[in-house]
Formats: C-alpha cells, sequence, structure tokens
C-alpha cells in the first residue's frame, strides 16, 4: 500500500496520454476546455503503472464522492464540472508534464497522486502556479505542510506509525523494512519521530524480486520489533521471504494492511501479523460509506476509496465557496471539517494535514476483522511549517 503501505508507497517519463472518463457528467478535455461556463478539475493518478491497482480504486471513489456531494448533479449551482483524467503511470516527470498541460489550458484545480514520488512533485507547481491541488493517497509526510495551495485527501505515513505504536510497545531494537523509494523513506523517518527508541532500517530496492537476502539481514539483526512498510506488486514474494526465513516467528512483525486483493499474499503467517489499517471494508458504517459502497463495483469498497472520495467533497467545498477564485477556495479548506466514509475529516489549517480515525485489524480465513479505531486526535501527526 502507499502507506505501507502507506503507500507503500518509477517509470519512464512519456509523453501525456489524457483520457477522458466519465464522472457524473464528465465531457472530453477539448470539452472542458472550451466550455467557459464549466468548471475545469483535472486529476493525474496511476491510471497503469505499478500503483494502478490502487489508483483505479481512488478514481472509484472521486467519482462516487463527487456525486455524493453535488446531490447527483455534478454541478455546483448551474455550472457543470468537468472531470479531465491523466495517467502519470507513477513516474514524476510524466505527471508534472500532465499538470503543465492541464495548467496551461486553464485549469485551477488538480488532484490526484497516487505515488508519493509523484505528488512531491506536483505540488511545487501547485505553488508557483497558484492552482488548487488535492493529493490523493500519496503517503509521504512531506506533502503536509509542503505549501499553502495543496492539501491531502488520504492519511500520511506518521499517522500509520501512531497507530502501530500501540501495537510495538516497549520493545528496545526496532527494525523498519522498506523500499528505498520517497514512501519507505518517510516511514523510516516517521518511526524514529515518533518511538524515540532504538531504530535502524534496511531500505530494499524499489526493484528487487529476490528478498531473501533482505530477509536474512532481518533475522541477523534479532530485533524485538519488525516495522514493514510495503506498497505495491511484489508484497506476496517479500513476506514468502520473510516466511521462509523465520521472520515471523522469531519477532514481532507491525504492518500495515493493503487492498483485499493483496491479502493472499500474506501466506500462512497472516494470523501472527500485527495490522494496522487506514481503511479497509467494514470498519465504518455510515451515509457516506454506504453511497461509496452503492457506487462500486460489486459494492465492496477498498483501501483507497475513500482517498478519492474525500478529495471530490474537499474539492466541491472549495468550488461552492469560490468557484474561480482559487485563494478563497484555498482559504475555504483550511479548518475544514466534514463526514466521509473513514468518519469525520478535519483539514488542520496551520499545514493542511488530514486528521482522521486510524484503524487496527487481524486477518483470519482471508477476512479483515476490526480490534481498535485511534482517533483523530492520538493519530494526529505533528504539527508542520508551511514551507510557502
Amino acid at each position: 500500500m502507499q502507506s505501507l503501505s502507506t503507500s507503500r508507497r518509477a517509470l519512464l517519463g512519456a509523453v501525456l496520454t489524457a483520457a477522458a472518463l466519465g464522472a457524473g457528467g464528465c465531457g472530453s478535455p477539448k470539452q472542458a476546455a472550451g466550455d467557459d461556463s464549466s468548471i475545469k478539475v483535472g486529476v493525474v493518478y496511476s491510471q497503469s503503472g505499478p500503483l494502478a491497482g490502487y489508483g483505479a480504486q481512488y478514481a472509484e471513489g472521486f467519482k462516487a464522492g463527487l456525486a455524493y456531494a453535488t446531490d447527483n448533479t455534478n454541478k455546483i449551482g448551474d455550472r457543470t464540472i468537468d472531470v479531465s483524467w491523466a495517467d502519470d503511470a507513477g513516474d514524476p516527470v510524466k505527471a508534472v508534464s500532465a499538470a503543465k498541460d492541464l495548467i496551461g489550458k486553464g485549469y485551477r484545480v488538480l488532484a490526484g497522486s497516487t505515488s508519493s514520488g509523484v505528488a512531491l512533485q506536483v505540488a511545487p507547481l501547485a505553488a508557483e502556479n497558484k492552482v488548487l491541488f488535492v493529493s490523493g493517497p500519496a503517503a509521504t509526510d512531506a506533502i503536509t505542510g509542503a505549501n499553502r495551495y495543496t492539501f491531502r485527501s488520504g492519511r500520511q505515513s506518521y499517522q500509520d506509525v501512531l497507530t502501530a505504536k500501540s501495537f510495538l510497545g516497549d520493545g528496545a531494537q526496532v527494525v523498519v523494512f522498506a523500499p528505498d523509494s520517497a514512501f519507505g523513506k518517510s516511514n523510516v523517518d516517521a518511526v524514529k519521530n515518533a518511538l524515540h527508541k532504538d531504530v535502524t532500517s534496511i531500505a530494499v530496492p524499489a526493484g528487487a524480486t529476490d528478498f531473501t537476502p533482505f530477509a536474512s539481514q532481518i533475522k541477523a539483526a534479532r530485533p524485538d520489533l519488525v516495522f514493514v512498510a510495503w506498497a505495491g506488486t511484489t508484497a506476496g514474494a517479500m513476506w514468502q521471504a520473510l516466511d521462509q526465513q523465520g521472520v515471523l516467528a522469531s519477532t514481532k512483525v507491525v504492518t500495515g494492511l493493503d487492498i483485499q486483493a493483496s491479502w493472499a499474499g500474506f501466506g500462512p503467517g497472516a494470523d501472527k501479523l500485527n495490522l494496522l489499517a487506514h481503511y479497509f471494508d467494514g470498519a465504518v458504517d455510515n451515509p457516506a460509506y454506504q453511497a461509496l459502497k452503492a457506487a462500486v463495483p460489486g459494492g465492496r469498497t477498498d483501501l483507497f476509496h475513500p482517498d478519492g472520495f474525500a478529495a471530490a467533497q474537499m474539492i466541491v467545498h472549495a468550488l461552492t465557496t469560490s468557484p474561480d477564485d482559487v485563494d478563497k477556495m484555498v482559504t475555504s479548506l483550511e479548518g475544514y471539517g466534514f463526514d466521509s466514509v473513514k468518519g469525520r475529516l478535519t483539514v488542520r489549517a496551520d499545514d493542511h494535514a488530514l486528521l482522521q480515525p486510524m484503524f487496527q485489524a487481524r486477518l483470519s480465513g482471508g477476512k479483515a476483522t476490526l480490534t481498535g479505531t485511534i482517533t483523530p486526535d492520538a493519530a494526529a501527526p505533528p504539527a508542520a511549517a508551511m514551507k510557502g
């Protein structure tokens, strides 16, 4: 997961391919750019690439959230919200090209960023061009306080770590096992800052497919606790290596609950894991959850659906306040509290952290069970200084 997920968490730069998809009454990019009465919103996310599964959930959630927040009209007053979708394939270079293209066409509102590395490159563009940017599943803590034009609709790594803190107890030595990426480094920093213990890390190259040497490093270190932050399609191979090398049997392992499709990848040791969760289907039940459940294929919500749903709610709120003045949009979101799929969310005014509940879970027989809820205040990351 992009938080472990996380996360948890690049491909070749290429020419931008923009795809017009339906979001309520969404039109094509050409229509959106040419209709002065419409309100244009651009979404740059992982439609393809290693995080495409996360991106698909985010997009489904965004469409459901847009319908929910506009009472199925897809309008602000009498003006239609036209959404254009662009694929960054998880590549920061391609994401920047897409964002610049949209900004050049007059888009004042951007959303997306499935990848932390992408979000870190798009955020400065928001400040430079004075456009509203609502980042998505990207978990890096650096997005919080990045600049006054950048917000987030998902959780950040520090919130994962604070959720894990109750599992970690008083262990003297903690090893963070994570990819060598912006997502992984964010988790390492968050664990060190939150636990104030003897924390070391094992950084795995993002393209690694053989995890046996790294699992052996954990076993040799003999830590009291292992915090695993992982995201992407290699999670199954990683967990198999940790199990085969005896890591799951020899120490306490804490990790994040990734998308449902990955749960089988935990292998036979799944019930030994202590799981923190950004979200999983059934963790909550409220009107927003019911609306999302009714909108997504098969009626089964997943990890990053809430991020897209919340992004649409935030954008509709900002546009309702002022559909054409970005500075007023920004001000309207600072301190904004609203009920969403996960429960009550609040945008912290000082640094734009998104305060939200987090969850604890166990897996048994392929089913996740809620074992605890961490309140937004208890999971709140430390305040970050706004950079610009």
